[in-house]
């Protein structure tokens, strides 16, 4: 609990005044004591000096005066000495102690035994000494006679209160500069961190509190010291690498599953294919026996009408089972392609006359469509012909007695086909369904669901693409891109061509 109540309350302004304010002030605090005792001792020094010095002055007159016995003289020399505002008593007193003159508001109690024996001694001294509660400061100077034999003792007193009195307004007022100057300090710092870090750091926790609340796309401002610019340019670039590498890993994980996705269908396609080819050709050679033993059958004279309309029958119904063998082998067909540079108006008329005798009795009109001249592809012919038939027929069936079109398209580099119809559309619910074998609308006995799926896989066999929509006839419109045809392949097909005319 104190770790983390000392972790919230250390900030960087609390550890700039640790450890800044708090050892300057120590500084400025013990530089200050020691000044100040110095100073103390010098003001002490000086104010003893004073008194030393008004004792000089006085000494030659008293020292005369008291060796010539004029005792007004030496009272007259004492009173101007007290006069000086630095001076509390001026006394006077003979060799063997004795009082001869005296000035001042009190006496010090000396014993004469004391004062003869400083006397004696014949040093100047200062001492200090207690009267009535007060100290008081005195200074000892010897009056000696013109032989210089001691005659007598001079006594300058001053009260200690002066001392102490100076020296404690010099303390209040050096206590009171340090506080003052503690506070400046604190509040130079703490300013002075706002403005140079403070409100950059503010900018950059906001930075990370929205980054926090989901905003990834915020970004630090790059402003303050070069440090902090460093620090948020960091952050950004972590920022920008985390965004990325988020970015890739959803494209990755996109990717695998889109790639497990395709695998899935391709062991589900291969295993469709593997089971349509088998059936399918298990169906061939029966189908063909049926067909065969029906179409001698009706080689036969003689026969009654309702013995040739039901091998008829039966023949139709063979060449019905006969495409959808057909569409399943297809669908099972894993055949290499055989890519050979050609042009789309000759791969639809191709296609259409497969199918125009189907249109024709079906009483619908087949539309080709197209600019001229017309786009070059690199396709398997075979392959194209039968994703075209396939989407014709499927027109065809989503249309009867309608309008089928199929038109060769050129959108910059690439080129396709269109296949559109005047039916009823393609609801949007299926759209996700409609590649996918044995997945069809029409009713039972009048499709497999298997076109479609081996429109779309030999259209991914190209490397191309399908897309559904909306055809401006009414009905659906189905869309198919080829990538472009290399230049090199372009060039050969033109020279070959014109070779040929030639």
């Amino acid at each position: 609990m104190t770790i983390q109540l000392f972790r919230n309350a250390y900030s960087l302004r609390a550890a700039l005044t640790l450890f800044m304010v708090v050892p300057l002030v120590s500084i400025l605090a013990i530089t200050g004591y020691l000044s100040l005792s110095e100073l103390e001792k010098q003001t002490e020094k000086r104010m003893q000096e004073d008194v030393e010095l008004i004792a000089r002055a006085i000494y030659l007159p008293l020292s005369h005066a008291l060796e010539q016995g004029r005792e007004g003289d030496v009272k007259q020399a004492i009173n101007s000495a007290f006069r000086i505002d630095r001076v509390y008593g001026a006394y006077v007193y003979n060799a063997q102690g004795k009082k001869v003159a005296a000035t001042g508001a009190k006496e010090p109690s000396m014993q004469s035994h004391e004062l003869t024996q400083l006397a004696a001694e014949g040093n100047r001294r200062g001492q200090y000494g207690e009267f009535d509660g007060e100290e008081i400061y005195s200074y000892f100077v010897p009056l000696t006679n013109s032989s210089g034999l001691i005659i007598g003792l001079l006594q300058l007193t001053r009260q200690g209160s002066d001392f102490q009195d100076y020296l404690g307004q010099v303390r209040w007022q050096g206590l009171f500069l340090l506080v003052l100057l503690a506070l400046l300090l604190t509040g130079v710092v703490i300013y002075g961190q706002y403005r140079a870090v403070g409100r950059y750091l503010a900018a950059l926790m906001n930075t990370m509190a929205m980054i926090e609340q989901g905003d990834r796309t915020h970004r630090a401002p790059l402003q303050g010291p070069r440090e902090l610019v460093v620090l948020s340019a960091c952050m950004n670039n972590m920022l920008d690498s985390i965004a990325h590498s988020e970015a890739e890993i959803s494209r990755r994980r996109a990717e695998q599953s889109a790639l497990e996705n395709r695998l899935r269908q391709s062991q589900k396609m291969a295993a469709i294919g593997q089971l349509a080819a088998g059936t399918a050709h298990e169906l061939g050679t029966p189908l063909s026996v049926v067909d065969g033993k029906a179409q001698r059958l009706l080689r036969l004279r003689d026969l009654p009408l309702r013995v040739t309309e039901g091998l008829q029958e039966i023949r139709d119904a063979v060449k019905r089972m006969e495409h959808i063998v057909r569409q399943l082998m297809d669908f099972g067909r894993a055949t290499p392609l055989s890519l050979h540079p050609e042009m789309a108006d000759r791969l639809a008329q191709a296609a259409v006359s497969q199918v125009r005798d189907e249109f024709a009795h079906a009483g619908m009109q087949l539309e080709l469509a197209g600019p001229h001249p017309a786009p070059l592809m690199l396709v398997d012919p075979v392959r194209i012909e039968q994703v075209l038939t396939n989407l014709l027929r499927n027109g065809m069936q989503a249309s009867p007695g309608g309008h089928v079109r199929l038109s060769w398209l050129q959108e910059g580099e690439l080129t396709g086909f269109c296949v559109e119809d005047d039916g009823p559309g393609i609801d949007d619910d299926i759209y996700s369904r409609l590649f996918e074998p044995f997945f069809t609308t029409k009713p039972v006995g009048q499709g497999t669901g298997l076109g479609l799926s081996v429109v779309h896989g030999a259209i991914e066999e190209h490397h191309g693409s399908i897309e559904v929509g909306r055809s401006l006839l009414g009905g659906a419109a189905f869309y198919i891109f080829f990538p472009p045809l290399p230049k090199p392949l372009q060039g050969d097909y033109l020279s070959d061509k014109r070779r040929d005319s030639s």
